[in-house]
């Protein structure tokens, strides 16, 4: 899926010379937690978000900090913290330059955008044009827009079972050692795992695969060597057939 496939069109803005207390009131008139910040010439110049309004002096959540703590930040960050938490437009509290989205991108480049950037919104862009916004909701309701997997009545256990051993095998994470049985479409998983993590994603591996009723567990759990005995390396010991329990060392 693409970007313009989910996301809101219908844009809420404010100026980078809006008050501060009306971008406030803007955000919870509409219901939501963030605005791009678009100049004049329609172009986008930052994003405020609820995040910039948790440290503000009005409601004495401003930092405060001892004299040696101060030193070692230097002046140049206080400063920037007292605009920012005094400010009074929302030039002065936005994040400038904000990470963008081009709205032919792919789902997968808003992901990745937000978690590197700890972000729970994207403007998302054509050329200069801002065009729409991809948030965490947006993700959340393209999830629950899809309809779900009806089991293929013609797939055979045969092919099933192909399958199901095709997506286990070809994965990161297979067990070393498994087994698929399938009768009737219901999936009995066997074999030897050392991560109980591996369990539930073989479980799920099969749960995908189109005709599986019901997937039953029986996979084995072998803790690897080293967490069964709390770590370190194995010591092998030599019998020494010349010594007796009741001869002398």
């Amino acid at each position: 899926m693409r970007a313009h496939q989910v996301m809101s069109r219908n844009v809420v803005t404010v100026g980078p010379e809006t008050s501060v207390f009306e971008a406030a009131k803007t955000m919870l008139r509409h219901h939501i937690s963030g605005l791009p910040v678009v100049n004049t010439a329609g172009k986008l110049v930052g994003i405020v978000s609820e995040g910039d309004f948790i440290r503000r002096a009005e409601i004495g959540t401003e930092r405060k900090r001892g004299r040696w703590l101060q030193f070692l930040i230097g002046p140049g960050q206080i400063a920037s913290e007292f605009v920012h938490e005094r400010g009074r437009k929302v030039r002065e509290i936005m994040t400038p330059h904000p990470a963008t989205l081009a709205e032919n991108a792919s789902l997968e480049d808003a992901v990745r955008l937000i978690e590197r950037h700890h972000i729970k919104r994207l403007p998302v862009m054509r050329g200069d044009q801002l065009v729409g916004i991809v948030t965490r909701s947006n993700l959340l309701q393209a999830v629950a827009a899809l309809v779900p997997d009806v089991p293929d009545p013609t797939a055979t256990d045969d092919q099933i079972r192909s399958h199901i051993v095709a997506a286990i095998d070809g994965s990161d994470w297979s067990p070393s050692r498994f087994n698929v049985i399938v009768r009737d479409g219901v999936v009995h998983l066997g074999g030897i795992i050392t991560d109980e993590r591996c369990r539930q994603a073989a479980i799920v591996a099969a749960e995908n695969v189109p005709g599986v009723r019901h997937v039953q567990d029986e996979l084995c759990s072998y803790p690897p060597p080293e967490e069964d005995l709390g770590g370190g390396d194995f010591v092998s010991v030599q019998y020494d057939p010349s010594t007796t329990d009741d001869a002398p060392l």
